[in-house]
């Protein structure tokens, strides 16, 4: 063959498909990033800090901020401080970058929250003096009723405290670990020492306990006797 022949059968070969771009994908990307570029734009840097900040489960560090701003470590850093001193109603210094294009931030009473430096990262807390007050709400949205587990593994402690955990599971014939922590959480028992032996922790009930029932002491507690089958079962050294 020729190279004439060789050179035109070439020609008649198909050429090779190349790959289609992937138009949508880039159109989306494309969308995706003027849409960041306007939210940039339009949206103060501090204003763009405290939407990161109130969704973060943890601290976030100056540099992990300035990554998401894309803006310098230093105004990121001063727009921090800047919200701190206004969460706590102090004044913005002059020209701070804190308030990105005011010059000053009106003093004001401090706000119920506060912009914090802990863990090498900045996060919003609870201000410490409401405290109480969040604690009050909690407790009301708590779910008063305790599980039929809790309310036998509390009787077993109530009627034969001071008990260690094991000697709860061995009289109940189950695992009571998360059960004795959630009474521990809710302040109806507490630890009262250890087992001189076993040093194991020993459990007793709590004086919050004691108010909910309206008693003064554990020994006005009735009887546990007639309220059992077999009064002895589990409970033979009960001496109420």
């Amino acid at each position: 063959m020729t190279e004439h022949e060789e050179t035109a059968q070439g020609s008649s070969e198909a050429p090779t498909a190349r790959p289609e771009p992937n138009t949508e994908a880039a159109s989306g990307q494309s969308s995706a990033d003027a849409e960041l570029a306007r939210a940039r734009e339009t949206h103060t840097l501090a204003q763009q800090l405290e939407a990161l900040l109130i969704v973060a489960d943890e601290p976030l560090s100056v540099v992990a901020l300035a990554t998401a701003t894309d803006r310098p470590l230093r105004e990121v850093k001063a727009a921090l401080a800047g919200l701190i001193a206004e969460y706590d109603g102090a004044l913005a210094a002059p020209g701070s970058a804190a308030s990105d294009a005011s010059a000053f931030a009106a003093a004001a009473s401090p706000r119920g929250f506060e912009l914090r430096e802990v863990a090498g990262g900045y996060r919003f807390y609870v201000r410490e003096s409401l405290d109480p007050v969040v604690a009050d709400f909690v407790q009301q949205q708590t779910p008063a009723k305790l599980s039929q587990a809790a309310l036998e593994t509390l009787a077993v402690v109530a009627y034969r405290q001071p008990i260690s955990r094991g000697a709860i599971a061995s009289i109940r014939a189950v695992n009571v670990d998360s059960v004795v922590r959630t009474l521990l959480a809710r302040g109806l028992i507490t630890e009262v020492g250890q087992d001189p032996e076993t040093t194991a922790t020993l459990y007793g009930t709590s004086e919050a306990l004691l108010r909910h029932l309206g008693i003064d002491d554990i020994s006005e507690l009735p009887p546990i006797a007639p309220l059992l089958d077999d009064p002895a079962e589990g409970f033979e050294h009960e001496s109420l």
